[in-house]
């Protein structure tokens, strides 16, 4: 992988100045997953964090996200 996974949010936000590809939409996925963890956050907290509303992606889209998340979620466990 081409993307260091991230250790904190200012990282995560410094991916945006990358080009988006496949390795860095999944670098940016293992960095939340990471950070939220080592915060104790639960998959369930992050997943309804990921489901509620918001302007940047469609219901379906968040949806779909969700599923990714949740699946990298068991191969970080």
């Amino acid at each position: 992988m081409n993307y260091p996974i991230p250790d904190s949010p200012q990282e995560i936000f410094a991916l945006r100045q990358q080009p988006i590809d496949e390795e860095l939409v999944a670098s940016a996925i293992a960095g939340v997953i990471k950070l939220v963890s080592s915060e104790g956050q639960s998959l369930e907290e992050l997943t309804a964090q990921l489901l509620a509303d918001d302007p940047m992606l469609n219901q379906q889209q968040r949806r779909w996200l969700s599923k990714l998340v949740s699946q990298s979620w068991e191969q970080f466990s």
